[in-house]
């Protein structure tokens, strides 16, 4: 065995894991919003999971990625454990797809289809979908290039023949070997890429082969646990249920390993082909097997791993690194996601300020304003935590590389977490103003308070709403509508004010801070404009010089 040969084994694996990589990176960028939307879907029931499970994977070409989104997403509290299991149920039939293209045995058109994917990767700049399919292109024949290679270096394991037919009657050891190569490469494709090779090559019977597929279905769900760790216990229910299944499924097939492996010789002539077949007639017929049992199985994991007693919110509760590392795409969901939660927060804020200006309509209550600052000063801290965690989460997440359109839609929400975390230092401005006026105002000065303020709400209410549906109708309501309407009633209501003073109707002193009122709020609706605004540059691309103008205020 030389070394040389050890050292092109590797370097076909490598060409073969950064084909998988570019190729993912391509089909996530054509697929663009569209990705983007379908992360923030969620699977109400296990069947619609699978559907999307299968999809995902095919889109970033890794199913152990597929499901390390899906813990995250438990661990956010966007999927109970029912719809994770029909997720990951369909992440391992989305990752067949990947099998049965390695199968093919067309190593010779790996060079003239990089001169392809090359061409329109460097002279269709122009056209970012031409661009992307070029490098979709090249990622598939370095697949491909890597397989050629891997089989033509193969050959070294010919003076291995006790150990290869060791694994042909031993099950047992295929399994393992299998489950040990896909945890230390990281990559069941790569796994069921090697096992093709040397079948391809007569270094392996299909009796050898199976059992290695078999255990790379058991292996590729440590990436799963591995990313659990640290997460709630949700996240690691839904982790164990990756395990679980996949194990149980290997059981089943084992015990009927006759039946198996002659079900897959009836489908293909060549050995390649039905190892391909094999890692295909597992996952789909395991998912259709335990698809009626999903809620018993959820049961299960549930008895094993019980859930957690429910404990004080913790300030981050969607942005998750190993998405990061899983799909860029849906770390950039994740972000969005986050301030929107963080959103939800500033509105509670907003509440404490109606409570603390009687502004309820419940005036009567006896209320301990020195509870409402605590918890208001408690929000405001975890707004000023969050909105520092999603500018360092995307900065790795730019880090990580992303395309034109995702690194734009990515800068739009960082900027709107910071637009967002200003709506919460002018909402406690105006609560350390209320302290101030020491629950002094007018009947004329509190109702036009009432009024500035409603409509400061409604703007940042159906803002929010513009940016989390990416609704462009309610962008231009707070962008042409209430921006103005703030603006005015700001000018209107502080001329109101200086008459008042001069007539001695108001307390000079007092006068000064409700100007500083009138001011907060209508940095508020400047605020509140940026953040619809954000909903234009994601949809389009226009508004950019309004939205930069409204960032001039702080």
């Amino acid at each position: 065995m030389k070394l040389l040969d050890v050292l092109n084994v590797f370097g076909g694996v490598g060409l073969f894991l950064y084909g998988i990589k570019l190729m993912s990176e391509a089909l996530q960028s054509i697929a663009g919003d569209k990705m983007r939307q379908l992360m923030g879907t969620i699977a109400k029931t296990p069947l619609r999971g699978v559907f999307i499970g299968a999809l995902v994977t095919i889109l970033i070409q890794s199913s152990a990625g597929a499901t390390v989104m899906t813990v995250s997403f438990v661990n956010a509290g966007l999927l109970t454990l029912k719809q994770a299991i029909g997720i990951i149920m369909g992440a391992n039939v989305g990752t067949t797809i990947t099998a049965q293209i390695i199968a093919f045995s067309i190593e010779s058109f790996a060079l003239p289809l990089i001169a392809l994917g090359a061409a329109l990767a460097i002279f269709c700049k122009k056209s970012k979908r031409a661009a992307y399919l070029g490098n979709g292109i090249i990622g598939l024949s370095l697949l491909f290039l890597g397989m050629g290679v891997m089989k033509s270096s193969t050959h070294l394991m010919s003076g291995q023949r006790e150990l290869l037919l060791m694994l042909s009657s031993n099950p047992i050891l295929g399994i393992i070997s299998g489950m040990i190569l896909t945890v230390l490469i990281q990559s069941s494709a790569a796994t069921i890429g090697l096992t093709i090779a040397l079948a391809s090559q007569g270094l392996l019977t299909l009796d050898a082969a199976i059992p290695i597929i078999l255990g790379d279905n058991i292996g590729t769900t440590f990436t799963a646990l591995l990313s659990a760790i640290g997460a709630n216990r949700s996240a690691k229910q839904a982790a164990a249920a990756h395990m679980l299944f996949n194990l149980l499924g290997v059981i089943i097939f084992s015990l009927a390993f006759p039946l198996y492996k002659g079900l897959v010789v009836m489908t293909a002539d060549t050995v390649g082909r039905q190892i391909a077949n094999a890692h295909l007639i597992f996952n789909i017929l395991n998912t259709i097997i335990f698809f009626p049992f999903v809620s018993l199985l959820a049961a299960l994991i549930e008895k094993i791993i019980p859930n957690e007693i429910p404990t004080a919110q913790d300030d981050l509760k969607y942005l998750n690194k190993n998405l990061i590392a899983a799909s860029t795409t849906a770390a950039v969901q994740a972000v969005k996601d986050e301030l929107l939660y963080m959103g939800g927060i500033v509105k509670l804020m907003l509440n404490n300020i109606k409570v603390a200006y009687k502004l309820d309509n419940n005036n009567n209550l006896k209320i301990n304003f020195d509870d409402i600052f605590e918890e208001f000063e408690g929000r405001e801290k975890r707004v000023n935590a969050i909105n520092r965690a999603i500018a360092s989460y995307a900065s790795e997440i730019w880090q990580r590389g992303l395309g034109a359109e995702a690194s734009k839609v990515l800068g739009c929400y960082v900027s709107a977490a910071s637009d967002i975390e200003r709506v919460g230092d002018h909402s406690e401005n105006l609560m350390e103003l209320y302290n101030s006026l020491n629950d002094y105002m007018s009947g004329a000065a509190h109702g036009e308070f009432q009024d500035m303020f409603a409509t400061c709400e409604q703007a940042f209410y159906i803002a929010l709403e513009s940016l989390e549906h990416e609704d462009i109708r309610l962008a231009n309501k707070v962008v042409f509508e209430l921006e103005s309407k703030i603006d005015s009633q700001e000018a209107q209501y502080r001329q109101n004010h200086i008459d008042r003073l001069n007539k001695g109707e108001c307390d000079p002193e007092k006068g000064v801070n409700f100007i500083d009122v009138l001011g907060n709020l209508e940095r508020i609706g400047d605020h509140s404009d940026n953040i619809a605004a954000y909903t234009f540059d994601i949809k389009s691309g226009s508004k950019d010089s309004k939205r930069n103008n409204n960032n001039s205020h702080d």
